[in-house]
């Protein structure tokens, strides 16, 4: 009795362990990897890990571990440990290795899933539980144990792979072994089935993040203008970032840049939202903080709607002038011809979807030899820092003279550090061209 109550007591202390070593990352392969090493160092011999890949292709080897004495048990031209890995004397830490096919002496199939089998000969030879003779090493008599249990979540799931033990010499694998090997390999499956679902939704956010920012209106001739979106990182969810292009009557176009509060698929179609309500609003022509006010007006009708902060920006050619409404959003930057840098001061009244109202216009010159600059948040906060030293880095910028919009994109992104950005940035430049006289 008491032999079994130590059995259970180790089992749970070990899937505890399991729980904290095993999905740490996002990551299928560290998964994998920390799998490997937590079996080598709970269960002792060498474990490789497969995933599986498209139907009728070859399973990848995903990682591999094994521990020292297993090592040296293989003989030269075997993974050597790189140092004992915490928990147990001999363990290493797993290493990648290339993709092999399942069916050889160490892949997983050599048995039933918790069986054991024998490590020699074709996979299936010898009844579950028998030992045989062989090693690694040829010429060898040591018996060589395997144990393999699939990467399933559950037993209506497809298995995402395969994990397998092999120990060559010494007892048996006792049936808390065959435990601690099952909850492991679950756990791990659950952490790449949940990877994998997470990877869509962000290729799908993505995706649709690009395409919506990546074809705006176009303007008027007369305006000049460039774009530019860059994600906060690549494994980091898309936010609500976007900038768009309205086209008025009597020359005028409308310039706007917008940012949904929160990130993931769920800011990418409220982005999208918020553009379509604008575009509708924007055609009926009217001035930019009436836009704002209408618009705040339908989003605070929604409640399953994000609040977002948005600048539009109304400019004239043939006046010679642009009109600025902010909700909530960080003003613009005016690049002069000697290529300084100044911030448009402006009211800001609250983010969409409040309801509260209360947008103010400013009207300014605006000359073809200025080049106008919108942004979102991320092209100028830092963490930890104060909004006005992030604005002000921004406005001390000195850019090369009679910059365009697109050298203006360019530079202002490469001179603040935006493709290293904590937070997805949005830049829309846009300079009046000069009239030709003859």
């Amino acid at each position: 009795m008491a032999e079994r109550d130590e059995a259970l007591l180790a089992r749970v202390r070990a899937m505890e362990q399991a729980i904290g070593e095993i999905g740490t990352t996002l990551d299928e392969t560290n998964t994998c990897r920390e799998l490997a090493g937590f079996l080598v160092r709970r269960l002792g011999g060498s474990v490789t890990v497969d995933l599986f890949t498209e139907p009728g292709t070859p399973a990848r080897r995903a990682a591999t571990a094994r521990t020292a004495t297993e090592s040296h048990r293989s003989g030269p031209g075997s993974e050597a440990p790189t140092r004992d890995a915490p928990g147990g004397p001999d363990s290493v830490a797993p290493a990648a290795r290339a993709p092999e096919t399942l069916g050889s002496s160490e892949a997983p199939g050599s048995g039933s899933p918790g069986s054991e089998a024998p490590g020699s000969g074709s996979p299936g030879s010898g009844s579950p539980g028998s030992e045989a003779p062989g090693s690694d090493t040829p010429g060898s008599d040591t018996p060589v144990r395997t144990l393999t249990a699939e990467l399933a979540v559950g037993r209506d799931e497809k298995p995402l792979g395969a994990v397998t033990v092999t120990r060559t010499g010494g007892a048996s694998f006792a049936d808390h072994e065959a435990a601690v090997l099952h909850h492991a390999a679950r756990l791990a499956a659950r952490h790449i089935r949940h990877a994998r679902r997470l990877a869509v939704t962000e290729d799908t956010a993505l995706h649709l993040q690009r395409a919506l920012v990546a074809e705006p209106g176009r303007p008027h001739p007369n305006l000049e203008i460039a774009g530019g979106y860059l994600p906060a990182g690549h494994h980091t969810l898309v936010g609500g970032d976007w900038f768009e292009t309205v086209r008025l009557h009597f020359g005028r176009t409308l310039l706007v840049v917008g940012d949904v509060m929160g990130h993931g698929l769920d800011a990418a179609v409220d982005m999208n939202a918020y553009r379509t309500v604008l575009r509708e609003v924007a055609a009926t022509d009217l001035p930019p903080h009436r836009v704002l006010r209408h618009l705040d007006s339908v989003v605070a009708g929604d409640d399953a709607r994000r609040p977002a902060t948005c600048l539009l920006v109304r400019v004239d050619p043939a006046r010679g002038a642009a009109t600025f409404a902010s909700a909530g959003h960080l003003p613009p930057a005016v690049f002069g011809a000697d290529g300084s840098a100044e911030l448009v001061d402006l009211p800001v009244g609250p983010p969409l979807g409040t309801g509260v109202g209360g947008y103010e216009p400013v009207t300014r010159p605006l000359t073809p030899a200025e080049t106008l600059l919108l942004f979102t948040d991320g092209l100028v906060e830092r963490r930890g820092e104060d909004i006005d030293v992030s604005l002000a880095r921004l406005a001390a910028l000195r850019l090369p003279p009679d910059p365009g919009p697109e050298q203006v994109v360019d530079e202002v992104l490469h001179r603040l550090g935006a493709h290293q950005a904590e937070d997805d940035v949005a830049v829309l430049a846009a300079r009046v061209r000069a009239r030709r006289t003859t």
